[in-house]
């Protein structure tokens, strides 16, 4: 039985983030061997695999899974631990979004 796979404790901020910014964003952290979401911002898709920033780098690891799928694509995938590494990856300042909670 496939195991479930864990979501990031801070995969729902970085979304409401890059939706403040007008992207579309689809989570797919259920579909295992591949990222946790899909963006989609000014014509351009953004496969983003979440890590918890908070967390030190040896809990920021690829699970084996991840990194064989990420060797293996061919397209871009970034690997985001904050908002602002998210928005940075769609090429959006932090600065000009808002924080609301």
């Amino acid at each position: 039985m496939p195991h479930r796979k864990r979501i990031d404790d801070n995969q729902t901020e970085i979304v409401k983030a890059l939706r403040s910014a007008g992207a579309t964003v689809r989570i797919v952290s259920s579909v295992s061997n591949f990222v946790d979401i899909v963006v989609g911002f000014r014509g351009q898709n953004y496969l983003m695999e979440v890590k918890d920033g908070n967390k030190p780098p040896s809990g920021q690891k690829l699970t084996p899974g991840e990194e064989k799928f990420q060797g293996e694509w061919k397209g871009n995938v970034s690997n985001i631990n904050s908002i602002d590494s998210a928005l940075a990856s769609i090429g959006v300042d932090s600065a000009q979004i808002s924080r609301k909670p």
